[in-house]
């Protein structure tokens, strides 16, 4: 078996998941290995070393696993962004796009504070769409989204390029090409 280096390695591909024409880009190889997960934590907070963070927010379901764990190694809160109706406190929402449809997302509406520095996390960046609506939530609370992290981005597909585009620092660990 081939030594794994790079956070990469730890990540399998399942072909035609959850459908006929699909890479799927499995991270939870790398969650399940002690020290592919260490090595992607610690990567994904060197860009922001020095940084001041307030708290980290992760997209609902794999960004809870990481930004749960980025969130303790920084000693900050945690606020998870989930699908609609899920929350059990007062909430605010936003709507977006998927390839077929539309989903809504949402936040508690006192988990951010005006001012707050936030980190926003998950494991794959796709179209962007969202992690775009998990800025606009915390832009509508007052808080200031400092970078957006992820463990693969799909650069096909062009999420990074939304997300810059809306002045946004994004950082990946990985890419691979296609779907």
């Amino acid at each position: 078996m081939a030594k794994k280096t790079e956070v990469k390695d730890y990540i399998r591909t399942i072909v035609d998941f959850p459908h006929e024409g699909i890479l799927f880009r499995d991270v939870t190889t790398l969650f399940a290995d002690p020290r592919g997960f260490r090595m992607a934590i610690d990567q994904m907070l060197h860009s922001y070393a020095g940084e001041r963070i307030d708290k980290v927010i992760g997209l609902e379901a794999r960004g809870f696993i990481l930004g749960g764990a980025i969130a303790h190694q920084l000693s900050v809160g945690f606020v998870p962004v989930r699908k609609k109706g899920k929350l059990p406190g007062t909430t605010i929402s936003e709507e977006y796009k998927l390839e077929y449809g539309e989903a809504i997302v949402e936040i508690h509406d006192d988990a951010i504070q005006p001012g707050e520095k936030i980190l926003l996390v998950d494991d794959l960046l796709a179209t962007g769409g969202t992690a775009e609506a998990g800025i606009k939530l915390v832009e509508r609370l007052g808080g200031e989204i400092i970078g957006c992290v992820f463990i693969i981005d799909l650069p096909d597909l062009g999420g990074r390029k939304r997300l810059e585009n809306l002045g946004m620092d994004v950082t990946v660990l990985c890419e691979f090409e296609g779907l």
